[in-house]
């Protein structure tokens, strides 16, 4: 996966600016992000579906709103109408500049409401997906504090604050959401509908989205994000809306590709054939980002900003610090349970460097450099000393630790089988 800026402009001549998410491999789908009212697209919630998305071999654009982020324009002269249009932008752009036209939209908050309404004027798309989305475009006069109302009907705009954050809302933003009328139009959808929703939402409750349910017309489907909240700020949350987001979007846009790939393997698995338990790893063409899948499951490693990296995972040798850590704490509890030992948790702490290896007494390497793990183990549990010193001596035991004293074979074979 890597990431790159772009801009393009809207119908009135603002530059938009946002990030493109590209996957290794061609991808699948290209899907277009709306962030929600007054956000940006490189607040959290986007970029961590994008990039789950994307892991899933989903080309992804998410951009800032006209007025906001890095954007030009003025928020102040900004209403529903004109984030439509702007989505409507952002697909044409896609198709001129990248020759692929958006076959998914995904929308958040009010972004969700726009997406909808954008939908009828993208014939490339074939699918709309909600995050938290109010079914009315005037849920956003809910947002005004006490008294802002009064005042913009009065003066014609007024200053609020939203999020905690200061904006200038004039009286054609209030005037134009109530123009809009989101549930009435969904019948005239006619694209596959996925309406995800927290019931602990406390910003737009969960029965806007069943208002959005309940008058779309089928294909559509209802996800609960238990627990999360409006902004979905807990990292947890937002690759679950993205990883269910996929495994949904599978079945209608990315042509036949399987849905067990959109629902994990991700590029890196369609980077080449490995047998069962391989591990997979697949770097692009640009910066060190690296998509890892180990026995089905997902990993990112990366570098550095400092070595050019753009620091989205653990370094290569830090997951080899993490491989020996996680073996040895696995190691330290199956000891521990088949002796009968009070273990509560084994904490194992990894740090990988480089020493001379003069300075090894131990080392039979005595010029140059060797690699060094310094290893440290805490222990809770009832346990006396005798214990907790065999269970020092059991982490020597560890299977990666001996693969790393030991000697090691690697052959590498090309694809084409050429050695």
């Amino acid at each position: 996966m890597h990431r790159r800026d772009v801009e393009f402009h809207n119908d009135q001549g603002e530059l938009l600016r946002g990030d493109l998410y590209l996957p290794l491999e061609a991808p699948r789908a290209w899907v277009i992000f709306a962030h929600c009212f007054t956000c940006a697209a490189n607040w959290k919630a986007p970029v961590r579906i994008a990039r789950a998305l994307c892991r899933r071999n989903y080309a992804v654009l998410a951009f800032d709103f006209t007025g906001l982020g890095r954007s030009e324009g003025e928020f102040a002269e900004t209403n529903f109408t004109t984030n439509v249009g702007d989505l409507v932008a952002a697909a044409r752009w896609l198709e001129t500049a990248q020759g692929s036209a958006p076959a998914l939209l995904v929308g958040h908050s009010l972004g969700g409401a726009a997406a909808l309404a954008a939908a009828a004027d993208i014939d490339s798309v074939r699918a709309v997906a909600t995050i938290a989305a109010p079914s009315r475009a005037s849920h956003v006069a809910n947002l005004l504090e006490e008294g802002a109302r009064e005042e913009i009907e009065r003066t014609g705009e007024g200053r609020v604050r939203i999020g905690g954050r200061p904006f200038t809302i004039r009286k054609q933003l209030l005037e134009d959401i109530e123009r809009h009328d989101v549930p009435s139009n969904l019948g005239a959808l006619r694209r596959a509908l996925l309406v995800m929703h927290s019931p602990a939402d406390d910003v737009v409750s969960i029965d806007e989205a069943a208002e959005i349910f309940v008058h779309a017309l089928h294909p559509k489907s209802f996800v609960s994000l238990d627990g999360a909240d409006h902004l979905l700020s807990r990292e947890r949350d937002a690759e679950y809306a993205a990883s269910v987001l996929a495994a949904w979007a599978s079945r209608y846009v990315g042509g036949e590709t399987e849905a067990a790939e959109a629902a994990g393997a991700g590029g890196a698995a369609a980077a080449g054939g490995a047998g069962e338990g391989a591990a997979i790893a697949a770097t692009g063409a640009t910066g060190f980002a690296t998509e890892i899948v180990a026995a089905g499951h997902e990993l990112v490693a990366d570098e550095p900003v400092s070595l050019g990296g753009s620091d989205l995972g653990p370094t290569p040798y830090g997951l080899l610090s993490a491989a020996l850590a996680s073996c040895t704490s696995m190691t330290l509890q199956m000891y521990a349970r088949r002796k009968g030992l009070a273990l509560g948790t084994a904490r194992v702490s990894v740090r990988h460097s480089r020493i001379h290896a003069s300075d090894c007494a131990g080392c039979e390497t005595r010029e140059g450099k060797v690699d060094r793990f310094e290893r440290e183990l805490t222990l809770t549990g009832d346990l006396d000393e005798a214990a907790r010193q065999r269970l020092a001596e059991i982490a020597d035991r560890c299977p990666v630790h001996r693969t790393l004293q030991r000697e090691v074979l690697i052959e590498t074979v090309l694809a084409d089988g050429e050695r």
